[in-house]
């Protein structure tokens, strides 16, 4: 192994360490250089792989798992052959084996158990369907992480189940091998189920079902003994797993799950409800042996029995002589004769009668099974022809139906139409299945979740998980000024409706808020406050910021977007208005026909009175300083109570 440490796979996978060997192969850490991510390699040893046998198995195992993608499986990621080497790139896993955890934790609890078999039976059930068959399950070979999750690994001896796989050799591990395999008989997914039973019975009583001095010892016990049940090791194992355990060990192979899909049904249906019993018992399972109870009883040599029968010792003779007997009581002896030959034909005839009845067969009535089905079991007794007939025998596992209504017959056995005659008199049992009726479950509030998130939970709440709804969203997507794009408004049915098996519920998701655009006007030249109601018209945010000027405080100097251009509704405009400090100073001069103490006068600006006051006169010349913007003005004077004066200047910088 070390002469392969630093060597470079196909210029990509550098091998690290070696961190396992098995039979075939042995298994390296390694670097995928293309990836840059950690691997491990699994290389068939070297002393093996100029045995076509082995490298045969090997090129089995690729072949297999490469036909597998699953959670509960290792994943594979390359299948290369470089010279004399054969290996396999597949996923390193940081965990351990389940053999290393129950070392280190014995006896599992039934919860863990059953945690770990329903993760094997998953990663089996996708193996089965792809036609690949596992043939040597055992803890060894599954891998516990870090985070609970199992996974299935090591196909070293994995064959196609439609491939030619009946031979006379054993193949797997001893202590988990199944009884057709021990016989080197055909083996098929039934095989993988009878391993998966030995893997849980030793998780639930830290104990193999058998144990021998050596390996043929122990096959030989999978052929012919019966282990103890599970109960008897652990008390507190709940009876319907046991009942599951000891099911998928069945030695007859037919009375074990014909599938890993069947097994994960009665799983599941135990993780629903520990106090379920099944149809089944541990006592049931266990292979009938012809015969075996019966006592051993002696069986005589009928040659010799006819021999002695037909041998013929003669009487001894007679002392008497028969010229010495009476000779007149002939007629006596005649009629004695005729009496013993009437006598003993009558009771030969009763006798050979009686014989003959004690032989003939009695007749036994024989009845026709009704059709229960859409009946609940009331129904069923109270008809004519199941009284007095037939006992109607409720089967301890009930079943939802889409079809039947709760407490209806679902399915009969017998079935119906059948003929069973009635020995006794005693009546003939029909065990009937009772619907629960549909399944059902409350609709939750999903509004304002993330679609996805919406799904995932309709798909994974206890209750609605098992309805099978149809989860759709709705063609289009609607606009919500509240709900972001991508939540859920709203869905129907609505929160709080019973949904039924198979339901469709409808998602209908926002694409957020419309957006609407507004006109942009013009601004400029307008007081702030005209500015912020049109503004407040159009749904735009202004935005205003002071900057010196000349023309009035207040007066809009510029706008941030154009006249006529379209706007998001709710973008903000910016606005710069005037402070009015930048003033011109002018001396205002006016003549009157004569100078009065005081002259009204009057100034305005764009028609906005911005002077209006009295000032003193001076033999008619009137100057004033006025500090205002440059501009048009209009000045008016009136000296009493008469314009005198009424005409435009202009102030300019």
């Amino acid at each position: 192994m070390e002469r392969y440490i630093g060597k470079m796979l196909d210029n990509r996978y550098e091998i690290l360490e070696a961190i396992g060997s098995g039979g075939m192969a042995v298994v390296f850490k390694a670097k995928c250089h293309r990836l840059n991510r950690l691997v491990a390699i699994k290389m068939l040893k070297r002393d093996l792989s100029e045995d076509a046998e082995f490298r045969r198995r090997f090129h089995d195992e690729s072949q297999a798992v490469a036909m597998l993608s699953h959670p509960n499986i290792m994943a594979v990621y390359d299948v290369s052959r470089g010279g004399d080497m054969d290996y396999i790139v597949m996923e390193l896993i940081d965990g351990i084996t389940l053999k290393q955890y129950m070392e280190r934790r014995g006896r599992l609890n039934w919860p863990e158990a059953l945690h770990f078999i329903t993760q094997i039976m998953k990663g089996l059930s996708h193996a089965h369907s792809r036609g690949i068959i596992h043939r040597d399950i055992k803890p060894q070979n599954i891998m516990v992480l870090r985070d609970g999750t199992v996974k299935v690994t090591d196909f070293g001896i994995a064959c196609l189940s439609n491939g030619a796989n009946p031979s006379n050799e054993a193949i797997g591990s001893v202590h988990y091998i199944s009884p057709e395999q021990a016989k080197g008989d055909y083996t098929d997914n039934r095989s993988d189920i009878y391993s998966a039973g030995v893997v849980l019975y030793e998780m639930l009583t830290s104990r193999l079902p058998f144990e021998g001095d050596n390996p043929m010892a122990v096959a030989i016990q999978h052929l012919n003994a019966v282990p103890l049940n599970p109960r008897e090791l652990n008390p507190d194992i709940p009876e319907a797993l046991e009942q599951i355990c000891m099911k998928a060990m069945a030695t007859d192979r037919n009375m074990r799950y014909s599938t890993a899909d069947e097994m994960l049904a009665d799983l599941e249906s135990f993780r629903k409800d520990p106090s379920i019993s099944f149809d089944y018992s541990a006592d049931d399972l266990r292979r009938e042996r012809g015969g075996e109870d019966e006592p051993t009883q002696y069986l005589p040599n009928m040659g010799v029995t006819r021999t002695k029968q037909q041998h013929y010792t003669p009487a001894p003779a007679d002392d008497e002589d028969e010229d010495d007997r009476p000779r007149g009581g002939w007629w006596k002896t005649l009629l004695l004769i005729l009496v013993v030959a009437a006598v003993g034909y009558f009771g030969v005839t009763r006798l050979y009668q009686g014989i003959m009845d004690s032989f003939a067969t009695p007749v036994i009535p024989e009845y026709t099974v009704p059709d229960l089905t859409g009946l609940t079991a009331d129904e069923a007794r109270a008809l004519p022809e199941v009284e007095g007939v037939f006992e109607i025998v409720e089967g301890s596992k009930h079943e939802y139906s889409t079809t039947f209504a709760e407490g209806q017959i679902i399915r009969q056995d017998p079935e119906a139409d059948r003929k069973k005659k009635s020995s006794n008199n005693a009546l003939i049992p029909i065990t009937v299945t009772l619907s629960l009726g549909t399944r059902s479950g409350e609709m939750l509030n999903l509004v304002d979740q993330e679609a996805r998130s919406a799904k995932l939970l309709l798909e994974q709440t206890k209750g609605l998980s098992e309805l099978r709804l149809n989860v759709v969203e709705a063609p289009e997507q609607e606009y919500h000024d509240e709900i972001d794009a991508g939540y859920v408004i709203r869905t129907e049915p609505a929160a709080g409706t019973i949904l039924k098996e198979g339901d469709t519920v409808t998602l209908y998701v926002s694409k957020g808020p419309e957006i609407k655009y507004s006109t942009m006007v013009a601004c400029v030249g307008q007081s702030m406050e005209w500015v912020q109601n049109q503004m407040t018209q159009l749904n735009l945010t202004a935005e205003f910021q002071e900057v010196e000027g000349s023309a009035p405080a207040g007066q809009v100097l510029t706008q941030s977007v154009e006249v006529g251009e379209s706007v998001e509704e709710g973008s903000t405009i910016v606005f710069t208005y005037s402070d009015g400090q930048a003033l011109v100073i002018k001396t205002i001069s006016f003549n009157v026909p004569y100078s009065p103490e005081e002259v009204h006068v009057e100034i305005y600006l764009d028609d906005t009175a911005i002077f209006d006051d009295l000032v003193p006169g001076d033999y008619g010349l009137l100057e004033r300083a006025a500090e205002r913007p440059a501009g048009d003005y209009q000045l008016r004077v009136y000296a009493d109570g008469q314009l005198w004066r009424d005409e435009v200047f202009t102030f300019s910088e």
